[in-house]
């Protein structure tokens, strides 16, 4: 294993923690921006429902850059962008200014949340074994720093504009930085100039069936996640009957149960497979949730807000980094899941509000518990045979410590060798080309 290797997973763990981090501290600041700007809760679900519009468009938009750029160059200027537009919401001085500076930060984090998930299908698919789950517990690091910050903010009097401006200033150039670290994702110039190239363009288009699928079920993880952040605190409080303090803890015991889940889960999926781990995790959703949304304790609901951290949090890593498996550059199908996975997050809060409205609210939350099912039922569909980084993985963990590690890596073809052009590495480079899954098939 080479150190340009092992500099660019750590570098792509870093912007994970970067993103998490940047979105944290402004979530984390938004009552601080109600004062400011004297606006309702009204006209919050506005600016981050232009917050999440401006992330979805561009992320379904990113498959024909992503096949043309890779994310490497996507990273290199969408991170700095991103930072950049956070000073924008931070001296938005009206609504409207709020709204219009909401989207332009969400399109830069949309364009750089594909771009960090395909970094980190190269990443996982140059070691030939699960990673992107522990990459998304650096999200949640960076969100839950977002949040010690920011009341370390507020006890010393620091504005939201001013928080907002110095987390900006720190992370443009470190963003900047860590993206010199990054693998090549991208087709090769060579092959983008030859014949095969409109061959290539349309095969971008054209993704496989199980892709969407993939999409599917990150819709449904995603959904449950910003069900449980939009509306844990209220049902705590005024469902189950849980003192204001007690419904705060909701939230970020449920980030600590998914935290929890993703470090381990990378060696968890080696163990159990990735379609058996989905399926797991969709049913435990369903189980988790419903002992939540039945129960009158608020100890029990309290500390079942872990559990359904720990059970839903490897879905949507597992989904995007098998979608990265599924065509030779994992840009364009990274887009097309996450895109389709973004869109949970947003329908998520507004469907659970509407059935709420129209029920009760223990009843809406119901909705996780059937999404929860759905997860396990369409883990079903996914190829039965075992994805590479799962079969080479498990080879690896049945090997005796230190066998057969010196004739592997012997094997191992140098940069680009063996593999098709689209998925390479410069040759110069020294690191090993990812490894390039054959297409995917969905299964009755």
């Amino acid at each position: 294993m080479t150190r340009e290797l092992r500099m660019a997973r750590s570098r792509a763990i870093l912007t994970f923690v970067l993103a998490g981090l940047m979105c944290g501290t402004f979530t984390v600041r938004i009552p601080a921006l109600t004062d400011k700007l004297g606006i309702s809760e009204a006209s919050v679900g506005v600016v981050l429902l232009a917050w999440g519009l401006g992330a979805l468009v561009t992320m379904q938009s990113m498959r024909g850059v992503m096949a043309r750029t890779g994310s490497r160059a996507v990273l290199r200027v969408g991170a700095p962008l991103c930072a950049a537009s956070l000073v924008g919401l931070a001296f938005a001085a009206t609504l409207p200014w709020l709204i219009v500076a909401a989207v332009l930060f969400g399109m830069a984090f949309g364009a750089v949340d594909v771009a960090m998930n395909a970094q980190g299908s190269a990443v996982e698919r140059a070691y030939g074994r699960p990673l992107m789950n522990g990459m998304h517990a650096g999200w949640c690091v960076g969100a839950m720093g977002a949040g010690l910050l920011g009341t370390l903010a507020i006890a010393l009097g620091v504005s939201f504009t001013a928080n907002l401006t110095l987390v900006a200033l720190v992370s443009a150039p470190v963003a900047y930085v860590l993206s010199r670290g990054f693998l090549q994702d991208r087709a090769p110039a060579a092959e983008q100039g030859s014949g095969h190239a409109g061959q290539d363009s349309r095969r971008s288009r054209r993704l496989p069936a199980v892709v969407y699928l993939l999409g599917a079920i990150a819709f449904g993880a995603f959904m449950v996640e910003g069900a449980v952040a939009d509306w844990n605190g209220l049902f705590l409080r005024n469902v189950i009957g849980a003192p204001e303090a007690v419904a705060a803890l909701g939230y970020p015991i449920f980030e600590a149960g998914m935290l929890i889940a993703r470090v381990t889960g990378d060696r968890l999926r080696s163990f159990a497979g990735t379609r058996r781990l989905i399926a797991a995790s969709g049913l435990g959703t369903a189980v988790t949730f419903t002992l939540v949304i039945t129960t009158s304790s608020p100890v029990v609901a309290v500390a079942g807000m872990a559990l359904i951290g720990l059970t839903v949090a490897t879905v949507s890593p597992m989904a995007l980094s098998l979608a990265g498996t599924s065509t030779p550059i994992p840009g364009p199908a990274i887009a097309q899941t996450g895109a389709m996975g973004y869109a949970g997050l947003l329908l998520g809060p507004v469907v659970i509000g509407f059935v709420s409205h129209a029920t009760t609210l223990r009843l809406a939350l119901g909705v996780a518990v059937v999404l929860g099912v759905l997860i396990a039922v369409a883990a079903r569909f996914l190829p039965r045979e075992e994805s590479r980084l799962d079969a080479r993985a498990a080879r690896r963990a049945s090997d005796p410590p230190g066998a057969a590690q010196a004739p592997r890596a012997a094997a191992r073809p140098s940069a680009t060798a063996g593999l098709p052009a689209s998925a390479g590495l410069p040759a110069a480079s020294g690191v090993p080309a990812p490894a390039v899954a054959e297409p995917l098939e969905l299964v009755a």
